[in-house]
Formats: C-alpha cells, sequence, structure tokens
C-alpha cells in the first residue's frame, strides 16, 4: 500500500452545479452540504486503504460538486493516469458524436467501411455485424481476435472467424472497440482522439488528453487513453446530467439513454457488477448505477438515483471487491437532504488520513 497524500473537503464554494464548465475544475463544497456524510466517506477510505490491494485516487461529485477527493503516492492530481478499457466509454461517446452529426448509424454493417479489408469471401455472419454488435460487444466471436501482432489490426479483425450470428452472443471483445475507434476515423477523417477535442473535451476543460494508436495511426479505442481523476469525474458528471454542459447540448439525451441503458444480458448472477447487462460500452451496475471501468480497477461510476459520480484509479485484481466497498460503505453515506456537520468531523477525516500516513 502506499501513503495518502491529499483528501480535499472543504473548499467554499456556493455555486450552481453547472459552473464548473467554465472554470478549470468542477466546483467544490463540504461533503454535508452535499447530503453526504463525512463519517462514511471516512469509513470508505479506511475499508478502501486496507482491503484495496494499491488505491491511486478517489473523487466523489454530488449534486456537480466535488465534496470528496483522494490521492495515494506517487499519484496527484495533476498526473495523468492509465484508463485502460475506460477508454472505451470514451469510444462509444465519439460514435454518438459522429451518429448525431450524421456520419454513420448504429445500424450501418461494419465490412461496409472496410471494403478494401474484408476476406475474399466473407461468412454471411460477418457481412450481418453491424456497429450496434461491436458496440455492445455481441460481434459474434467465440474466441479471442489475434490482433496485436498482426501488421494491420482491421485485417486481423475482418478475417477472424465469426461462429455466432452477430447480436446474439456476449463476448468481451476490446477489438471490437478499436474497429469503433477505425470507423470514427474512417468517417470523419480525423483519429477519435482528434474528432473528440473540440466536442468533449474543450468544453469539459480536459487538457493534454492522450491515446495510444495503432501502426496504422488509429486510437486504439479499447484503452491507450490518459487523464486526469478530475477528467474522469467530469465524464461522468456530463453523462449524469444526460449531455448537457453549462447550458449545451454536447452529446444527444437519446445517445446517453441508449449507451447506458442494458442494451444486452451478460449474465445472471444477481451478486456480480459484471452480469447485470451492457449498453454501449458502458456496464450496468447494481443500485441502479452504471459505469465505465478498466483493467487494474480504474471506474467511472454514475448513480442517477443519488444524483452522484465516483471516479476511482488503482491497482488491484480483484475490482469487484473495489466495486463492494463502494456499495457497502460509501452508498449508505447519501442523504436526500443536507446534512448537519457534527462538531470535529471533518477534522476526524483529516487525522484518519494522516494516521494512514503515518502507518506507512
Amino acid at each position: 500500500m502506499k501513503p495518502l497524500t491529499q483528501l480535499t473537503l472543504t473548499i467554499a464554494l456556493i455555486l450552481p452545479a453547472w459552473v464548473h464548465a467554465d472554470t478549470p475544475g468542477l466546483p467544490r463544497s463540504t461533503p454535508e452540504a452535499q447530503g453526504v456524510s463525512s463519517a462514511g466517506i471516512r469509513d470508505f477510505i479506511e475499508t478502501a486503504d486496507r482491503e484495496v490491494d494499491s488505491m491511486h485516487s478517489f473523487m466523489l461529485v454530488r449534486h456537480g460538486y466535488v465534496v470528496a477527493e483522494a490521492w495515494w503516492e506517487p499519484e496527484s492530481a495533476e498526473k495523468p493516469h492509465v484508463l485502460w478499457s475506460l477508454s472505451k466509454s470514451f469510444t462509444s461517446t465519439a460514435v454518438g458524436l459522429a451518429v448525431a452529426d450524421g456520419k454513420l448509424s448504429v445500424d450501418d454493417h461494419v465490412l461496409k467501411f472496410f471494403p478494401d479489408d474484408a476476406p475474399a469471401e466473407p461468412s454471411e455472419n460477418l457481412k450481418a455485424m453491424r456497429v450496434r454488435d461491436l458496440l455492445t460487444m455481441n460481434a459474434g466471436h467465440e474466441d479471442e481476435v489475434q490482433w496485436l501482432e498482426a501488421e494491420d489490426w482491421a485485417k486481423a479483425f475482418l478475417s477472424h472467424r465469426v461462429p455466432h450470428k452477430p447480436g446474439t452472443h456476449f463476448r468481451y471483445n476490446t477489438p471490437a472497440t478499436y474497429m469503433l475507434s477505425a470507423i470514427v476515423q474512417k468517417v470523419t477523417g480525423e483519429t477519435v482522439l482528434e474528432y473528440l477535442k473540440p466536442r468533449l473535451f474543450e468544453p469539459l476543460g480536459i487538457v493534454n488528453p492522450r491515446w495510444d494508436t495503432s501502426p496504422q495511426g488509429i486510437s486504439i479505442g479499447g484503452y491507450g487513453l490518459y487523464l486526469r481523476t478530475e477528467d474522469i469525474a467530469k465524464f461522468g458528471q456530463l453523462y449524469l446530467q444526460k449531455g448537457q454542459w453549462n447550458g449545451k447540448q454536447l452529446l444527444p439525451e437519446s445517445w446517453v439513454e441508449q449507451a447506458t441503458s442494458k442494451q444486452v444480458s451478460n449474465g445472471s448472477d444477481p451478486a456480480s457488477d459484471w452480469n447485470q447487462g451492457y449498453g454501449f460500452q458502458f456496464w450496468r451496475c447494481r443500485h441502479g448505477a452504471y459505469r465505465g471501468d478498466g483493467k487494474d480497477g480504474q471506474f467511472c461510476i454514475v448513480l442517477p438515483e443519488q444524483d452522484a459520480v465516483i471516479a476511482i484509479t488503482a491497482n488491484t485484481k480483484n475490482m469487484q471487491a473495489e466495486l463492494n466497498i463502494v456499495w457497502n460503505k460509501l452508498l449508505p453515506a447519501f442523504s436526500d437532504e443536507p446534512l448537519e456537520t457534527k462538531p470535529g468531523e471533518h477534522s476526524q477525516l483529516q487525522a484518519t488520513i494522516s494516521a494512514l500516513k503515518a502507518s506507512r
């Protein structure tokens, strides 16, 4: 475990939730002013520090205000973090914007965009594959596409066997997200990173985003994006606000609804947050929430019922345990009304953090 170096709880900005769009960061507030218990936050941080292999950062946004934030060394507020597969939700957003721009439809067939890369005799299932099937991880594959060592990643994807009818078989499929990125680049003439900069990153005040590319110069899509923790929180807040930011509709509300709703089933275990359904590169969660996530514990969790967003970065092998701590410790800290700040509550939270540092 690494020592916790920063926790911010009490920056007094009494501003409307939309003001953050004109400022470098989201506005801050005390937890109790936004109906969150400092004691509950303290319990969450202590438990996460103790039980998660390696926490890197945590940010909680309620009613549009950051009410708690923390970084464990050597992470910091200004340091970009690898998002791994949380990148997929940003690629989905690029697809949604391209759809809104009239560049493509989710019902377009994938081969339409790659006339020169298709096998000489494509299978019926490959010919039937649509953009929608890529978005929902229902491309029809049974086993993993061997693509990273291929000379051309798109050709490797299209040459892989498709034994299932697209739309009928869920299989988590990072190469499918790469194909979404490639399609966006085909129809816009820009990489997903370039396409999102004026449409998403700049309006949200996300500076210097970096996205790794394939040998063909295409944003990887399924991973490779690096952002700060607050950038993750802003992205979640945009979705919580149904695509609105500073009074402008950056992303169509209809896309937000489609992307974050259950489009396909992906399991039947009620205790698993990986069995609650899948949208357009977003996972459904228990407790009415949805999320983007990435390997080793990167999370952007949106809780519409609580009007909250949780951003977490970490390096853990047990992501379900990480989510369980959110549900068991943080969720009960929410109230429908502002709370009275108990004497010493904030200082107790700060003392807890200091004790964690001293113990390491």
